[in-house]
Formats: structure tokens, C-alpha cells, sequence
């Protein structure tokens, strides 16, 4: 009887320090898992409460150390073994949180959540086989659990099987069509695959149910703004940031949306307010999305045959400079003295931060270039840059021709442009040539590039496809390409 008792106050003590933990009042929680422990210091829950107490204190270390003794005293318990598993992976450990993922599935081989952790151990590691196995185990257990369709359709997506992945993702709907979880996901993995039409209608089914959220609509806007239906984008990016008004991102949606479907270029002052809205995360915001446009930049740079032989080449023009990573980027190459011009004000503050320019000009990049033959200093450039620049414009002609005109004899111009791709359906959108896309970006055809070039007396050195950055998850392709100024 003196057992049951005490039992039933470790219970108590416990279940009132779970609830304590759980509404992050820590202090009220502290001595009643203080407590418990003195009733039984072995205790795998109160071991596990230990736990999330340290990481309330932001103490993974301790968290660790309490695990490690607990699995010792209690090496049967799976579910010190997850809890492990988690925390070793949130450091960094994949390898040792498989370990202990795959020992609680030992445990306990019918525990989905153990076979779900697994699985995306698995996945961590490139082990695409276990880890579809694993998923496809916890997901038939637990077939309205969203979190374990995504990680299966993430599984179905690394073996190259994007139907699967879809299947998946759509049978979760079925079995849970309250949550917008795996709805979004869907509608995301359709964009990826340039499927914008079944991305419309999974948006729209979301919106009739009700559960259609900021990030569905702002979805919704992207597969619109693919097809070219701009206007009703702008209708979705709105609607995006009435459920999601502080969000940064859909602010900046609503913004590129602006963007007149048939002009030729981004407008200046558009260009002007986004960018100075957007100076502050900029570099953040790039570099999350795997932005190579720098580093690509400064590989055509050394192919340069005075930079390759460390001879001074300069001065550069760097056009649309914005914060300054490409000056970064290019920084210990023998190019300079370095002159940006962009026509963002709070963008151009940041770059001037760097300490990298000679000059700092706030212009728009044509209106600048036409403006130097000009000047009573008229200068030409053996070398000018547009990372990221002229996907603000559709017909290039008018921007290619300023670049010709202040470029030196045999100077050269590299950029970054972004590939227009068709859709699911083999359609090309825009004019065949170039399209507006989704946050007021064009995308351009090669060989229109190369038409327009030669238009602008130009000759094509290098027209090489990369992948720019990624979007949605799935990588942006484009081209960095190497122009020479031919001669006039």
C-alpha cells in the first residue's frame, strides 16, 4: 500500500510538472520535479521531464547528461531513446540519433513516432530506401498524421518519384481534410514541378474547405503568376497578406505583383521601394536560399586573360551593386577600383558599410550608363557586372545597348540571367522570348540572350547553365554568361 501511494504522489508530482513545463512556467515547476526526484531518482519520466526543463533553460549539455544517466539506469525504455535521438540530431549527431532511433524501434516495434524518426534519420543520411520503408510503416499506422506524410513524400521526392510523393500527400488530405498542412505541401511540391494548373485547383479545393491559410493563397498567387495570371495573383498575394500581415515576405509579394504583366522591364520606383523595404534581410534572406550568382560571377572572372595572369583589370562597373556581395565575392581578384551603382538608397547604405567601392552611385543602371558618354569625365570600362539584374528586365535590348556604349573596345560584360522554362504541360509562358514571373522577376530563353546580344554588337563568349538560387525548394536555373564589346 506504502508503494501504491507513493506512486500515485510521483504521479501527481510529475503530471503537475508536466502541465507547469508545458505553459512555460518554469520556476512553479522546479521544485515539484525536485521533488519527484527524491521519490525516484531513477524515474524514466521524471528523467524525461529533467530534460525538458534544461531545454527550457536553453541547457542542452545538461539535457544531455540527464539522458545519458537515465538510458543507463533504464536501457529498455524507448522512450528516452526518441527523446535522445531528437536532441542528438537537433546537434548535429545524425549518425548517433539513427543510433538511438533505430534501439526505441527495437523497444517497441510498434511505435509509429519511433519508426517516423527513424525515417527521417534515414532521409538525413541518403538512406532513401530505409528510409521509405520506415515512413510508409508509421504513415499506414498513422495515415492522418501530417507530419508523417511529408516526411514520406520528402522520401518519395529524394528517390525521383514525384507522383508517389503527390499520392501521398493527396491521400493525407483524404484522411485528414481539416489541416492545411499537407494541403500546402501539395500545392508546394506542384509548383516545384512546374504542375501550375493541379496547384491552382488544390488551392482553390482549400479555399472552399475553409482551411486555406496565408501560405496556401500566397502559393495560390505563384502557380497564377506562372500561367501569366497576373491580375489574379495579385487578387491571392492580397488575400496572402490579410491572413499574414506582418509577414516580410508576402509584403514583398504584394509589392512584385505590381509589376505590369506586359512591361518590358520592372519600374524603377517599384524597384526602388522594394528593395529599400527589403535592404535589412537582404543578405540573410539570399544567402538562406543558396544564392550563387557571386560566387558564379567570380568563376567567369578568373577566365578573364588578364585577371588569370594577376594583371590589374578596371575600372569596374558593377551594375545593380545592391549590398555589395559581389564585391565581397570578388574582393582578392586584381579588378578595380570598384564603381556600383543601384537604385535603392538603404541597399547602397550597406554597401557603402563594406568599405569595398571607390564610388557609389544611386541610379537606375540604364538611365546611369546612358548618362556617362555624357559627362564632362566620360569614361569607359573594360569590365562591367549585373549579378541578379537583368532579371528585372523582359526585352534586354535597350539595357544591352546602354552597356555597349560605355563598355572599353573588347571590354566585357558578365550577368546572371534566369532560364524561362515551359510548364507541366510543355507550354512556354510569356512571348517565347521572356516572361514575367512570380515576385516580378523575368525569366529569359538563351537563345533570345543571344539574339539580343548580337543585336546590341556583342559577341557571346560563355552562355553557361547554372542553377542561381533556389525557390520553393527546388533549384532556379539560369545562365551566367560572358559578353565582348565588339567593335562599334
Amino acid at each position: 500500500m506504502q508503494k501504491l501511494h507513493a506512486g500515485t504522489d510521483l504521479n501527481t508530482l510529475t503530471g503537475r510538472a508536466a502541465m507547469l513545463l508545458s505553459a512555460g512556467r518554469i520556476d512553479a515547476a522546479r521544485p515539484l520535479l525536485s521533488a519527484a526526484r527524491r521519490l525516484a531518482p531513477d524515474s524514466a519520466a521524471v528523467a524525461d521531464l529533467s530534460v525538458r526543463l534544461a531545454l527550457r533553460q536553453d541547457s542542452p549539455p545538461d539535457a544531455m547528461r540527464t539522458l545519458d544517466a537515465a538510458i543507463e539506469a533504464n536501457p529498455q525504455h524507448p522512450g528516452l531513446r526518441k527523446r535522445r535521438a531528437e536532441l542528438r540530431r537537433e546537434g548535429g549527431d545524425v549518425d548517433g540519433a539513427a543510433r538511438d532511433a533505430a534501439e526505441a524501434v527495437i523497444l517497441d516495434r510498434r511505435d509509429p513516432v519511433a519508426k517516423a524518426l527513424l525515417g527521417i534519420l534515414m532521409l538525413n543520411l541518403d538512406r532513401i530506401p530505409d528510409a521509405l520503408a520506415c515512413l510508409t510503416e508509421a504513415v499506414a499506422n498513422q495515415p492522418a498524421n501530417p507530419a508523417f506524410a511529408a516526411a514520406l513524400s520528402a522520401a518519395h521526392e529524394a528517390a525521383g518519384d514525384q507522383d508517389a510523393a503527390l499520392d501521398v500527400l493527396l491521400r493525407n488530405i483524404e484522411a485528414n481534410p481539416t489541416q492545411p498542412e499537407s494541403r500546402n505541401a501539395a500545392i508546394l511540391l506542384c509548383v516545384r514541378r512546374r504542375d501550375f494548373r493541379q496547384a491552382i485547383s488544390l488551392a482553390e479545393a482549400a479555399r472552399q474547405a475553409g482551411v486555406a491559410d496565408c501560405c496556401a493563397f500566397g502559393l495560390l498567387g505563384h502557380a497564377l503568376s506562372s500561367l501569366g495570371r497576373h491580375a489574379e495573383a495579385t487578387d491571392a498575394y492580397v488575400e496572402a497578406m490579410k491572413l499574414g500581415p506582418d509577414d516580410p515576405y508576402v509584403r514583398h509579394l504584394v509589392a512584385a505583383s505590381g509589376v505590369l504583366p506586359g512591361a518590358e522591364r520592372a519600374p524603377p520606383a517599384y524597384l526602388r521601394a522594394v528593395f529599400d523595404g527589403y535592404a535589412a534581410r537582404f543578405e540573410h534572406h539570399l544567402l538562406s536560399l543558396g544564392y550563387r550568382v557571386p560566387g558564379l560571377l567570380r568563376i567567369a572572372l578568373t577566365q578573364h586573360p588578364q585577371i588569370a595572369a594577376d594583371i590589374q583589370v578596371g575600372p569596374v562597373l558593377d551594375l545593380g551593386c545592391g549590398t555589395g556581395l559581389l564585391a565581397l565575392a570578388i574582393a582578392d581578384l586584381p579588378v578595380g577600383p570598384l564603381i556600383g551603382v543601384d537604385i535603392a538608397p538603404k541597399m547602397l547604405a550597406q554597401a557603402r558599410a563594406k568599405g569595398i567601392y571607390a564610388e557609389l552611385h544611386e541610379a537606375d543602371v540604364v538611365e546611369y550608363m546612358k548618362s556617362l558618354p555624357l559627362a564632362a569625365d566620360a569614361r569607359q570600362f573594360p569590365l562591367m557586372l549585373a549579378g541578379d539584374v537583368f532579371c528585372y528586365f523582359g526585352a534586354l535590348e535597350e539595357v544591352l545597348s546602354a552597356a555597349h556604349g560605355v563598355l572599353a573596345p573588347d571590354g566585357w560584360l558578365i550577368c546572371s540571367v534566369e532560364e524561362l522554362l515551359p510548364d507541366h504541360d510543355g507550354a512556354v509562358p510569356g512571348n517565347g522570348k521572356w516572361a514575367l514571373q512570380r515576385q516580378g522577376r523575368y525569366a529569359h530563353d538563351p537563345a533570345y540572350v543571344r539574339q539580343a546580344a548580337a543585336a546590341a554588337n556583342f559577341h557571346v563568349l560563355h552562355c553557361d547553365p547554372e542553377t542561381i538560387r533556389c525557390e520553393a525548394n527546388a533549384p532556379v536555373p539560369g545562365f551566367i554568361v560572358v559578353l565582348q564589346r565588339g567593335a562599334t
